[in-house]
Formats: C-alpha cells, sequence, structure tokens
C-alpha cells in the first residue's frame, strides 16, 4: 500500500475488525468463505506492514505477502463466490474457478521455486516474481478474482466488482511496477461493502416482513 507501515498497519487493523463483525453476523455456514474476505485482506495489509518495517528484501513476510495475494485470493475468492451464488449462476461461475485454480497452482510453483522480493519505492512497495507467460497469468488471477463478482449475479458483489475493476485499472495507470502492492490494498478497503452484503443475508430466509396499515 501507499504512505508507510503505519499506513498500512492501521488500514489493516480497520478492515479486518470488520471482517471480524462480518464473519460474526453470519448465519449460514456457506456465506462464511466470502464474509472473512475483509478479515484476510485486511491481515494482508498488516502483513505488509512487517514487509515495510523489514526494508523488504526476500524474508517470511514477503513471502506470506506474495501467498496471500496471488495463489490464495485467485481460488478463495471465486470458491466463495460460488459457495453463496444462486442455483443458476453456478455453471458460468465454474470457468473463473477453474480459471483461479490453475493460475495458482502455476502461482505457488514459482513462488515455491523463485521466491519473491519486494522493494521499497518511495511511499510504495513493489514485488518481483519470476513468472512465465505472465500475461495469462495475469488474464487468469483477474478472471477468477474480478470476473467471480461480477458474473455472481449478488447486486452487492457485483458492486464490488465494478469498485475492484476501477481500482486495477486506476492501480495499473498510477503505479504500473508497483500494481500487485496497491491493486491489493485498494481492494482490501473496497471489501468494505461486504458488511453491507452480510447484514443483507443476516435476514433470516421465511420470516414474513409485518407491514403497518392503516
Amino acid at each position: 500500500m501507499c504512505f508507510s507501515a503505519t499506513a498500512d498497519l492501521v488500514a489493516g487493523c480497520g478492515i479486518a475488525a470488520v471482517g471480524v463483525a462480518c464473519v460474526a453476523r453470519t448465519r449460514r455456514t456457506t456465506d462464511l468463505p466470502m464474509a472473512a474476505l475483509p478479515l484476510i485482506l485486511g491481515g494482508h495489509q498488516i502483513v505488509e506492514s512487517l514487509v515495510w518495517r523489514s526494508g523488504g528484501g526476500t524474508g517470511p513476510a514477503t513471502v506470506a505477502w506474495a501467498a496471500i495475494a496471488l495463489p490464495l485470493l485467485a481460488v478463495w475468492v471465486p470458491a466463495g463466490v460460488l459457495c453463496v451464488a444462486q442455483p443458476g449462476a453456478r455453471r458460468r461461475l465454474m470457468i473463473p474457478l477453474v480459471a483461479g485454480i490453475v493460475t495458482a497452482a502455476v502461482l505457488s510453483y514459482c513462488l515455491a521455486t523463485h521466491g519473491a522480493t519486494a522493494e521499497i519505492r518511495g511511499h510504495t512497495v513493489g514485488y518481483a516474481i519470476s513468472l512465465p507467460v505472465s500475461e495469462l497469468l495475469v488474464a487468469g488471477y483477474l478472471l477468477a478474482t474480478i470476473g467471480s463478482l461480477l458474473l455472481s449475479g449478488d447486486r452487492h458483489l457485483r458492486a464490488l466488482g465494478v469498485l475492484v475493476t476501477v481500482a486495477a485499472a486506476t492501480c495499473w495507470a498510477l503505479w504500473e511496477a508497483e500494481f500487485v502492492s496497491t491493486w491489493c490494498a485498494f481492494a482490501a478497503v473496497c471489501s468494505l461493502v461486504m458488511y453491507g452484503w452480510v447484514r443483507g443475508r443476516s435476514v433470516s430466509p421465511g420470516v414474513p416482513r409485518v407491514s403497518a396499515g392503516r
């Protein structure tokens, strides 16, 4: 994220707190993966604060940050969306899920064999990872993460997908070299809309709403 270790730590703690609230309010087991997304992204920003404090490099904090940002999110997001999807949307959501699984497998192999390097660049962090066919991997990653949200059929999740798409375009235009770091930070902030989604889902199905008549 931009600015400093302190900014990452404060933002991460705030977003993680919202994630805790989302998980606590969730009533359906199938909703838990999506409800936990802000918690994961908040923790991810906290990990990046450790990358700042270590001065970058190839240490455990860098590896942990890359593992969450790349293979974990590539599978977690489409799998979570599939868990909450209506039956009519599940077939099309298999496409981003398969893309995420394949992409995550390649990214995991690259991290295991080549590792990752972080470099502090002023008020941003740049990450370097040796990737084959990087354009295809980026396309698969974005299809898995953003594509699944846009194809979900749920208005809150689609709104999140639109916000993250705008964030991705903005980060690429402004910080191409630090795209992964800045995009993940913006995605974490965008995930705050998940609390509204959880609140809507927490209304027990089948409970009639009483309206006052004249």
